[in-house]
């Protein structure tokens, strides 16, 4: 690498769109942008529901891009990367064109329809099979527009995940990929192929699926048109393709059985490899094909994840405004501080964003408990937010042991809840394990995985050489008693409420 070399990575988010740019000869970022500065909105039509216009992505892609870009020779960039937000249903026409928003991931419509199918396909086919149920994901989604959009099924061309969808803004071609096939409840894990028998019971014709690409190759190169509206030259190389949490495991270089990452922006994750087809028989977590995974080297992706983290912390952010009121997370982390673990007796249980999995696909909506106008304030219900999320995450996290997932370390990016100090004491100590923070994220990861699906990396070691440990937190067995008892009581109460 003698000529100077940029890795561009995009991570297309629901709260919003970043671009990170990385020097491939050192492995650390030279700038980072993100659109829009405030939360983007999610259309909520009716309850339950949640959708995106995948042209608003793409038109906070471009400000990000051009906004990476500057005081850089744009000219140097070899590669391009895409990390997405995952499970989300994109449905285009002939024309390439979104025929409606895209159904993203915390949407709940299609619940019914996935236990509906998963007693059709039968328990045993879908578990050994898919490895999940077919849930409220890609594939019911879509046979939820078949049932209650006929006029929009009928123009449907092609479907796609929102990172497909970005893709082909990039280079014109509609592609996937078998884990982004996997995230959707598509792929078949005992055939290694789309299952067929999912697609008859959901009436679904498998031409509506993109060409499948590995997710480090070459899924096409930027066209001209594109090029110019992103100010980069004509002809890169789009080389690296995957779903937030894989993408995020990634990044943190969590590529083998037995390793754990995490991540908690408006979704709370965490991710564990294996190399066994794993599954919950209550699908309470579920099972995707890891980015790295190969037909005779399997590596799965076993993910919990929580609907409503970061947002619950964005919600009281934005709806506890008035004298006093914190405007800032480092305000509310610093007044969460001065309460006692526990909040004396303030629960919050954080499922406000829709259907969870860990609860078997219920929604039982965010709930606030124990709190007493006369002893209690703001500093209790922010406390009792953030061990809400961790509870609500260690919850999950024991089921991942039940399965024989154990983790004796789990990696997270600085980033998102994990900046907060009380939130980071509240998750170790609650899960019991050391938690280590790097300095990446989501679009860093994406530009490394450009970088090896280009060629530009001979190997994932060589593309992790500019990781760096930021910190870590041990579990502390007088604070770990305190957190066990408090989190006993946060489990009476969701007990109580399901």
């Amino acid at each position: 690498m003698n000529a100077k070399q940029y890795l561009l990575g995009l991570d297309i988010g629901s709260s919003s769109i970043k671009a990170t740019l990385v020097d491939a000869d050192t492995g650390t970022s030279v700038s980072s942008a993100h659109s829009p500065k405030e939360e983007m909105p999610m259309l909520a039509v009716q309850p339950g529901w949640a959708e995106q216009d995948p042209e608003l992505w793409w038109h906070h892609v471009v400000i990000s891009v051009k906004e990476c870009l500057k005081n850089v020779d744009a000219s140097n960039v070899k590669a391009i990367g895409i990390a997405y937000q995952m499970h989300g249903l994109v449905v285009v026409d002939k024309n390439m064109k979104p025929l409606r928003p895209s159904i993203i991931w915390c949407d709940s419509r299609a619940v019914g329809i996935g236990e509906k199918v998963f007693s059709q396909l039968g328990h045993a086919y879908s578990l050994q099979h898919l490895l999940n149920s077919p849930g409220n994901f890609t594939a019911t989604k879509l046979r939820w527009i078949k049932e209650n959009e006929p006029a929009v099924y009928s123009q449907i061309h092609k479907i796609m995940l929102p990172g497909d969808f970005i893709a082909l803004k990039l280079t014109g071609e509609a592609t996937t990929t078998a884990t982004g096939l996997s995230e959707g409840i598509f792929w078949d894990y005992q055939s290694n192929s789309v299952s067929q028998k999912l697609l008859d019971c959901l009436e679904i014709n498998q031409g509506l699926l993109s060409r499948v690409v590995d997710v480090f190759s070459e899924h096409g190169v930027l066209t001209k048109s594109t090029a110019d509206e992103l100010g980069l030259p004509a002809g890169i190389k789009i080389s690296y393709r995957a779903g937030d949490q894989p993408n995020n495991a990634f990044s943190l270089n969590v590529l083998n059985p037995g390793e754990t990452a995490a991540t908690a922006g408006t979704s709370g994750v965490i991710y564990s490899v294996t190399n066994q087809n794993s599954f919950d028989m209550k699908s309470r977590v579920n099972a995707f094909i890891h980015v790295n995974s190969k037909a005779d080297a399997i590596r799965n992706g076993v993910l919990l994840c929580i609907n409503g983290t970061g947002i619950l912390n964005s919600w009281l952010r934005k709806n506890t405004m008035g004298n006093g009121t914190p405007n800032s997370y480092e305000q509310m982390n610093a007044m969460a501080s001065q309460s006692p673990i526990g909040a004396e007796g303030v629960s919050v249980l954080p499922f406000g964003n829709g259907a969870e999995r860990i609860l078997e696909n219920k929604d039982i909506a965010a709930s606030f408990h124990g709190v007493n106008f006369n002893r209690h304030n703001q500093s209790h219900l922010f406390r009792a937010a953030q061990e809400g999320i961790v509870y609500a995450l260690n919850y999950g996290f024991e089921i991942l042991q039940e399965m024989g997932l154990k983790s004796d370390v789990i990696r997270a990016g600085h980033a998102n809840m994990f900046l907060s100090p009380l939130f980071r004491e509240a998750f170790v100590n609650t899960t019991g394990v050391r938690l280590e923070r790097y300095d990446t994220d989501g679009a860093k990861g994406a530009a490394l995985g450009a970088g090896v699906g280009a060629g530009v990396y001979k190997t994932f070691e060589e593309a992790f050489k500019g990781l760096k440990l930021i910190g870590s937190e041990e579990p502390s067995a007088e604070l770990r008693e305190q957190y066990l008892k408090a989190y006993e009581g946060w489990k009476n109460k969701l007990g109580s409420v399901l």
